[in-house]
């Protein structure tokens, strides 16, 4: 194949994969118009990994935090939820405070609920997870509910880790216990 047959190609499969990824995303959208879902999201950008240590749940300055590029993310985040009407009647994020952060600026209407089970944990909030999906099974609306916390926690919850911009939204499982990914939401 010669080098011109590759690029074609390799521009016919990005367009491939561009227009799946817009349509799993208007699909999206389209889902949460009905109400009735939780939207898993992680923070916005936070630099670095981890937190100092010595960090203290209950003052900010001791904890890795949103940026100022972070903090844009989120409220652009918000901005396409108002834009497509999508109804949020809850927001609950983990006591760390760049959920918080998160919340207040993708949400501004709506107060953030902190929930010790969402909270950042070695191990992916693996002995929180019962009751994140406790409320998640009890979850029918109105609107959606929305939970702010890491990736790690959302990963036990799903099986998966959501992209950078990415929100999981989730149902209680038709087969009984558990919760079932309905979804995957591009949002930046």
């Amino acid at each position: 194949m010669k080098p011109r047959s590759y690029v074609a190609a390799s521009i016919v499969v990005l367009l491939a994969i561009t227009a799946t990824a817009a349509h799993a995303t208007e699909a999206a959208w389209a889902r949460l118009a009905t109400g009735g879902y939780t939207i898993l999201m992680t923070h916005a950008l936070a630099p670095g990994v981890g937190d100092p240590p010595f960090f203290d749940l209950e003052d900010c300055t001791t904890q890795r935090n949103l940026s100022d590029r972070g903090r844009q993310l989120a409220r652009r985040q918000g901005v396409r939820f108002a834009a497509r009407a999508v109804s949020i009647s809850k927001v609950y994020v983990s006591r760390w405070c760049r959920t918080l952060e998160t919340a207040e600026n993708a949400f501004r209407d709506i107060e953030a609920e902190p929930l010790e089970a969402l909270d950042y944990s070695e191990d992916g909030g693996a002995d929180q997870a019962a009751e994140v999906i406790d409320i998640i099974r009890s979850f029918r609306g109105p609107g959606n509910q929305v939970m702010i916390t890491h990736p790690e926690n959302i990963e036990t919850l799903t099986g998966s880790t959501p992209r950078a911009g990415e929100a999981i939204i989730v149902a209680p499982a038709r087969d009984g216990d558990g919760i079932d990914v309905v979804a995957r939401l591009l949002l930046n």
